[in-house]
């Protein structure tokens, strides 16, 4: 070949890639191509070169040929241009598809392919972008049974015999081209709405990148977290806890180690370091609430207290399970090398991961959730971060709320959900009505429930009382007024600009409504009062909450199955409270 021969033909191509890898990342953003466009005219010139640079006959040149399609075809994916792209990755695939099984190919074939699936779901075109990302997956498969040896990195096609890699360092990016391809399959599973599948093929992706130690730590650990959720919603807490002190342990190498994933820059975006932290512990709360809330699913009774036989029985079934259960679920899941892995561990133990079954339990879960809480805050402030802020409190509302539950002591129990009150009510009255209707009338009706459910707390403790004390009834009446003005400002809300309610209700608000409709009117019945005239109009006013209940069912009988219990409760009272009035006016 002209000028230098072979070794100057692989300069060239090494000089292409170094263009495309490393001084593409200073290019000015006048002319964010600018090393992808002087690398693609390289390799044309090596491509011109190679027929002159007659080496080792057809099946080499073949080869050979194909590696310069491939990084054609992604040199013009990076650009933009999807159609050149395609059409020389095409090309990098017929000439390989006689030889996709020899060590030569294989590697290079599976990196064509996982690059054409990445292309296609830039297209939005999922199906295909599934077909060549399984066809790849399916070849490296039948490779490993079939022969196994580390095959050829693509670029070696362009070295001298002495540069080759190891056998090591061959493996490793085998390898990784595969965990590519099944990082990409997780992403196309997901698209497919193929939930199940996509958790399986990301779990594998993290596992395999801490095995090769090919990732980016924060990365990492935002997949491991969003997996977590996955987890959660399956009621897996082993392995949602699992992923989630994954994360925890590997987010803290960020910025510490460079990382293995090609040569050793680091990360980009290490500058949203804090919020990414803040984001995996808002996972870690959403893991000690569920864990909190299904516990509870478990063990009300049928009124939504806690039922004691039914904690008896649990615990009894726990003690037996305990000992077989961990053994077998934790080898499936593990994440990487011993020395992550006890870091993980270490994690893990910080928190339980079975059903809490008494206050104890509850509340060692409560208190890591609420410690992740005060981190979650410290980054996502009310100023700047106003939505996720609230959120946040609210799961720290909605902690209080499932720990009053596993609480024996009424008073005690009465104390938690002051707290509530006493985080959400600033907020609340800190918010714009203009601008956060949906957020404010979720927070009306939380505030509304909380007051309710104080009252009735405060009910059950004044009926154990020989004789009710004026502060008692001060304290009931004024907790049931709380929470009438709340039911009523959700209700308001509902009104039109002409402060009319509306006739039809939409779907989404037709039980919170209707629920605040029954609230009223039993708060109203429960108003303490020794005026038997204010005491009739009470009467009345219950009345007239439970009617429009009654009414409307009638009315819109679709409405019915969104609020059965509390319709054939009112039906009741419809029926009862008319009586009972004509005996208090008799008396009167």
């Amino acid at each position: 070949a002209a000028g230098g021969g072979w070794p100057a033909v692989c300069e060239k191509f090494r000089a292409a890639r170094t263009l495309s890898a490393v001084e593409s990342l200073k290019d000015p953003e006048t002319e964010p191509y600018r090393s992808k466009y002087s690398a693609r005219a390289l390799l044309q010139e090596v491509k011109q070169l190679l027929s002159a640079a007659e080496e080792g006959g057809e099946a080499v040149l073949a080869v050979r040929r194909a590696v310069l399609e491939y990084e054609l075809g992604v040199n013009h994916t990076d650009t933009e241009e999807l159609s050149a792209g395609e059409e020389h990755l095409q090309r990098c695939t017929q000439l390989l598809e006689p030889h996709r099984l020899s060590p030569d190919c294989v590697s290079l074939y599976i990196q064509a392919q996982n690059n054409l699936g990445i292309l296609w779901s830039q297209r939005d075109g999922i199906e295909t972008a599934q077909t060549y990302l399984e066809s790849a997956e399916a070849l490296y498969n039948q490779y490993m049974k079939e022969d196994g040896n580390p095959p050829l990195d693509p670029s070696e096609h362009f070295m001298a015999e002495e540069e080759k890699l190891t056998d090591q360092e061959r493996s490793k990016r085998f390898e990784k081209a595969y965990t590519h391809t099944l990082y990409y399959l997780a992403q196309v599973y997901q698209h497919l709405d193929m939930i199940e599948k996509a958790a399986q093929y990301c779990h594998t992706t993290l596992k395999r990148q801490l095995e090769y130690c090919g990732y980016y730590p924060v990365e990492w650990a935002r997949n491991a977290a969003t997996l977590s959720q996955y987890y959660l919603s399956k009621e897996c807490f082993m392995e949602a806890r699992h992923c989630l002190a994954a994360a925890s342990v590997i987010f803290s190498q960020a910025g510490q180690v460079p990382s293995a994933e090609d040569g050793d820059e680091t990360e980009p975006d290490q500058q949203d370091l804090p919020e990414r932290k803040a984001e995996i512990a808002r996972c870690w709360i959403k893991y000690c609430l569920n864990l909190l809330q299904s516990a509870r699913k478990l063990l009300e009774d049928n009124i939504g207290e806690l039922d004691p036989d039914r904690q008896l029985e649990l615990k009894a079934q726990r003690k037996k399970e305990e000992d077989e259960k961990e053994k077998g679920r934790k080898k499936a899941v593990l994440f990487g090398t011993s020395d992550i892995c006890d870091s993980v561990l270490a994690m893990e133990e910080k928190v339980s991961s079975v059903y809490p079954l008494d206050f104890q339990e509850a509340r060692e879960i409560f208190l890591v959730g609420q410690n992740y809480v005060q981190e979650a805050k410290e980054f996502f402030q009310v100023d700047g971060y106003v939505t996720d802020h609230i959120e946040i409190v609210q799961d720290h509302s909605a902690l209080f709320k499932v720990l009053a539950f596993f609480e024996e002591d009424y008073e005690r129990r009465c104390k938690m959900h002051k707290r509530r009150i006493d985080m959400l009510e600033p907020i609340y009255t800190d918010l714009n009505p203009q601008y956060y209707l949906l957020i404010r009338r979720q927070l009306q009706c939380e505030l509304a429930d909380t007051y309710y459910e104080m009252m009735d707390l405060k009910v059950a403790i004044g009926n154990r009382l020989e004789k009710l004390d004026s502060h008692t009834v001060k304290k009931i009446n004024s907790l049931a007024q709380f929470a009438i003005k709340y039911y009523e400002l959700f209700l308001d809300s509902l009104r039109n600009p002409d402060k009319v309610f509306p006739e039809k209700l939409e779907e989404d608000v037709l039980r919170p409504a209707m629920v605040a409709k029954f609230h009223i009117a039993r708060l109203y019945g429960k108003l303490i009062t020794s005026d038997s005239k204010k005491q009739l109009e009470n009467m009345q006013t219950s009345l007239e909450y439970y009617t429009f209940l009654v009414d409307y069912c009638e009315k819109y009988p679709d409405a019915v199955p969104a609020i059965e219990t509390e319709l054939e409760l009112s039906k009741e009272m419809v029926n009862l409270l008319p009586a009972s009035m004509e005996r208090l006016r008799a008396k009167m």
